[in-house]
């Protein structure tokens, strides 16, 4: 029988914490490892869809020797990896009211394990999916809907907090709405566009306007 509580899936890069902008870099240097001249500026829209997708759409084939080397140029970098402000008391507050809450990403498990160290909230995270639990990676639905079989979730009780497109075009496929944040670098047009039911600059300002955004109807029932 589905989970009766309200159930929210939260994206973790530019999400909850300021890493999309080293994704990029490490792309970049990465790309430039393999002779690939590719701009970030061509690199940083495409983050938080899957390597395999990525790499492909930027340079037209498949390379593990890129994402290889993005691991590699990323590795240094997440001594600096940071939570957004009030990220942690975000989760706890939907925790608090009840909510189930998901992490959904597309970080492998070494990854994540150091995201969770840095937004620092564990007594408020249920559980998680990552990129060992999908065979696909965003924008296609396998994150998401990992997470609604894994824990036997109600699609109709549940909705996704994320920073992309990606995210939106993911959800959308299982018909879940998304809130968005602006902290991964898209616009707010762009999100909207996407199909984005609000838009926050980021999840402070979602956890002060959370009585009158979209999650709060998550409670009302």
């Amino acid at each position: 029988m589905p989970e009766d509580r309200p159930s929210i899936l939260v994206d973790v890069d530019g999400t909850l914490v300021d890493t999309n902008y080293f994704h990029t870099v490490a792309w970049w240097h990465a790309f430039q490892d393999i002779g690939e001249d590719v701009p970030m500026s061509k690199i940083h829209p495409l983050i938080g869809m899957g390597s395999d997708q990525l790499v492909h759409r930027l340079i037209g084939r498949e390379s593990e020797e890129a994402s290889d080397g993005h691991s590699s140029h990323y590795e240094p970098l997440k001594k600096d990896i940071k939570a957004f402000p009030k990220a942690a008391d975000f989760l706890s507050e939907l925790s608090g009211r009840g909510a189930r809450v998901i992490l959904a990403t597309s970080s492998d498990e070494e990854d994540l394990e150091r995201l969770r160290e840095a937004i620092d909230a564990e007594d408020a995270i249920h559980d998680a999916v990552s990129k060992g639990d999908v065979s696909h990676s965003k924008p296609a639905p396998d994150i998401f809907d990992a997470a609604l079989k894994k824990f036997d979730l109600d699609p109709g009780r549940t909705m996704v907090v994320g920073d992309t497109a990606w995210d939106v075009e993911a959800a959308s496929k299982l018909e879940l709405q998304v809130v968005c944040v602006l902290t991964g670098g898209s616009t707010r047009a762009q999100l909207e566009k996407a199909g984005a039911v609000a838009v926050y600059d980021d999840v402070a300002q979602l956890l002060a306007q959370l009585d009158d955004s979209p999650l709060a109807k998550l409670f009302d029932r």
